[in-house]
């Protein structure tokens, strides 16, 4: 992508928020010059002026766009030393309220999203409690909706979920479904899936926990300033943002209005 200056870039970014009401303007320009050049190469596009035109163009092309520049890395208990600390300093925390309204933000296929309902369950609080899930993926909603993930990821999942404290079979959440395995519909029923963009959408509940992992990092400064000001607006008072451990809310403006329950595992409460 060396033929692409940030003005081509920025020119095109803002065609598409006036075309389609996707605002990606702020995104990291290093990383999405990375999803143009992946996008560009697996469809074999050779010019920067011939992608504008296409995805200007065809909607299809632009929805298949979204799905390469939206990131959808995940796996079940990912970094477990973070759901340890969750089972051990949050689940507590969580347990004395009526009622648990938990959002994941950029959600992707949905592991993290069963991987909460799991810590739920176990600590007897999945009755109680809906966790909101979205992401600005329509295709990565869809997988997400459905709990149905490759079985080769299993053996994987299963020890990330030792290592975060889980005392259970794994083996009893999910049944084997040919190649795939299916979650337990249990874990299902408190879930709702729906399409969020955090570059422009605004606060649609007030949460006791918020959980946006591996997702900031991908925007400027100035995008990861009004998502974390979204989330100290959505949170409750003394309710908790769990970030990824590359994630930080030291250049934020808000960061006075949170304290620290796990620094390392960077997860935050809301004070002010």
């Amino acid at each position: 992508m060396n033929d692409v200056d940030g003005k081509e870039l920025k020119s095109l970014l803002e065609s598409i928020r006036f075309a389609y009401g996707y605002d990606f303007t702020d995104y990291s320009e290093a990383s999405v010059k990375r999803r143009v050049a992946l996008y560009m190469s697996n469809k074999k596009i050779k010019s920067f002026s011939d992608f504008s035109n296409t995805i200007l163009k065809e909607e299809k092309a632009f929805e298949e766009f979204v799905q390469e520049l939206s990131v959808t890395v995940t796996e079940m208990f990912r970094d477990p030393l973070f759901y340890k600390s969750l089972r051990e300093h949050v689940m507590k925390r969580l347990a004395t309220y009526p009622f648990i309204k938990i959002w994941v933000a950029g959600c992707a296929t949905g592991e993290e999203v069963y991987s909460i309902a799991i810590l739920l369950k176990e600590a007897n609080l999945l009755d109680r409690s809906v966790i909101y899930a979205t992401d600005i993926n329509q295709h990565s909603l869809m997988i997400a909706k459905e709990g149905l993930f490759s079985i080769e990821r299993m053996k994987e999942y299963t020890s990330n979920y030792q290592k975060s404290g889980g005392k259970e079979s794994f083996s009893d959440y999910y049944i084997s479904k040919y190649n795939s395995v299916l979650f337990d519909k249990s874990l299902r029923k408190n879930m709702v899936f729906s399409s969020h963009n955090l570059a422009g959408d605004k606060s649609f509940n007030e949460f006791q926990l918020i959980l946006c992992r591996n997702v900031l990092i991908y925007f400027n400064q100035h995008l990861q300033n009004r998502v974390i000001n979204l989330f100290h607006e959505s949170l409750c008072p003394f309710g908790i943002l769990a970030l990824g451990n590359k994630e930080s809310l030291l250049f934020s403006e808000k960061r006075i209005c949170f304290d620290d329950i796990d620094k390392k595992e960077k997860i935050f409460i809301k004070t002010k």
